[in-house]
């Protein structure tokens, strides 16, 4: 190839972009991120949970139900084939990874074990508006313990999750359910697992049950016939129950009644003759007994038979926690978040391993979805991390002056950097603004032979500004800024701030 074909051949250059379904998380949203994480982690601790961290890579046949087939390795995880030819797979949740490591660990691990986790799950599944492939969860989980006082544990703690996050009772619910009592309905309902279709059919009637908020028990009884057609047109396959047996799905979903113990009477009379039905009401009125003698009255943790939870893997009680105040969106219309937290009772789990059947339960926090709420409700406060100082350097011959200054300001406990670039005083300016600087000080040749500094209140001044209409009160304006002796600059600082 020639030299001059060389020149004009073009230099490859990658796109700057991120994978769909992914996104980049920064400043006050990914702060307020780690401060609910901060927080959430203090209630699991006070209950006795020790943290955990599992890698994010996992074999894929520790997935259990989410292991890629030959065919497809990638379906519903991202997986990879190892140079041993072993395929792993990004972890799909964090409760899969507790199962290995119980097991992996059976023997020297306490039990009941007590842990908690926060990190990022990944789903090959497709995107959609607020719907990401990665998102961030904090579970808590006991391993070991048969009891349903230990499910009603879970739901308390979760509710002290939710108060600690500023929240008030009436801002959220936890919602409980239990397998059991789903199973004894859809036995009555004349479903039996000898069918060759009872896993589809299951599905359809619980799918059908869990959408009661959404389409309302109209809804639901087409879902649990014939089927149903939307507003678009789109035709939804029914569970081809009888009239008799869409009737009592339907009686069970509107059994919910003004306090947990007539709920559960409720219930009871519906599924009391079925034995899994008799064991589901045990267990509810064994949580019902703890909550009731510490005092988590109604409106904080209340029995609900539409609670479904989607993953097979549940054995017991189903819990769910939901947010029932509404906010106004980005786009300015009120939203209703529901559910932003789940979980339940998984006896099976550990048992893939070990052979044996180890009770567990616990609870995932939807921390993105959560977060999302609040930042629009204004709820939780403690994300926002404390004012910048901005000290701009006027003279690079006093650098080290000036840091030290900075240092000053730091070791008293005010958040501070000086600026590290090369340019003047407006692009410097500018950057405070742009880093959302509550204060800029200024040290002159000026300033520095008179002993002061001048400290400029960039929002006071940026609130100021929009009540001065020409530059000749701009500049006659001592809306924000004024000097201080050097040596006072931290109490003068504190003061303002204060």
């Amino acid at each position: 190839m020639s030299e001059k074909r060389q020149k004009k051949q073009k230099k490859f250059k990658p796109k700057a972009r991120v994978p769909r379904g992914f996104r980049d998380i920064a400043g006050a949203e990914l702060a307020l991120q780690n401060a609910m994480l901060s927080t959430i982690a203090k209630v699991y601790e006070q209950y006795g949970f020790d943290n955990l961290d599992t890698p994010a890579f996992e074999y894929a046949d520790a997935l259990g139900k989410f292991l890629p087939d030959a065919e497809r390795p990638n379906e519903g995880v991202f997986a990879l084939e190892d140079d041993d030819g072993q395929w792993v797979s990004l972890r799909y949740d964090l409760t899969a990874p507790l199962a290995r490591y119980v097991s992996e660990h059976y023997e020297r691990l306490p039990k009941p074990l007590r842990r908690y986790q926060a990190g990022y799950v990944f789903r090959n599944e497709k995107p959609g508006p607020g719907r990401y492939r990665q998102f961030m969860q904090m579970d808590a989980d006991t391993v070991g313990a048969a009891s349903a006082m230990a499910d009603a544990e879970i739901c308390m703690m979760a509710a002290d999750c939710m108060r600690a996050l500023g929240l008030e009772t009436d801002d959220f619910i936890v919602r409980i359910n239990d397998r059991k009592i789903l199973d004894a309905v859809l036995e009555i309902t004349g479903l039996s697992r000898n069918d060759e279709d009872y896993e589809d059919r299951r599905l359809i009637i619980l799918r059908a049950m869990d959408k009661l908020d959404r389409l309302g028990i109209s809804g639901v009884r087409e879902l649990l016939g014939a089927g149903r057609k939307d507003e678009s047109g789109d035709y939804t396959k029914g569970a081809g129950l009888t009239p008799e047996a869409i009737n009592t799905v339907c009686d069970f979903l509107n059994a919910r009644q003004d306090n947990r113990e007539a709920t559960l009477d409720a219930i009871e009379k519906i599924v009391g003759g079925i034995e899994c039905g008799q064991e589901g009401i045990r267990e509810l009125r064994e949580m019902n007994t703890l909550f009731s003698s510490l005092g988590y009255g109604d409106d904080q943790v209340t029995f609900d038979p539409s609670v479904v939870r989607g993953l097979g893997y549940y054995t017991g009680p189903v819990f769910e926690i939901e947010l029932t105040f509404e906010a106004l969106n980005d786009d300015g219309e009120i939203a209703r978040f529901g559910s932003v937290g789940g979980g339940g009772r998984y006896n099976d789990l550990v048992k893939r391993f070990k052979g044996i059947e180890v009770p567990a339960t616990g609870i995932s926090i939807g921390v993105s979805r959560l977060a999302a709420a609040l930042s629009l409700r204004g709820t939780f406060s403690e994300h926002e991390t404390k004012p910048l100082i901005v000290a701009l350097v006027m003279d690079r011959e006093y650098r080290a002056q000036t840091a030290q200054m900075v240092q000053r300001l730091r070791q008293d406990g005010l958040r501070a950097e000086m600026y590290m670039g090369d340019s003047g005083m407006k692009p410097q300016l500018r950057y405070a603004d742009t880093r959302g600087a509550r204060f800029a000080i200024i040290e002159g040749e000026d300033e520095r032979a008179r002993g002061v500094v001048t400290i400029k209140d960039l929002a006071l001044g940026a609130a100021k500004s929009a009540d001065i209409t020409d530059n000749t009160e701009w500049r006659e304006s001592q809306h924000s800024q004024h000097e201080v002796k050097r040596q006072d600059i931290v109490a003068e600082i504190k003061k303002l701030l204060s």
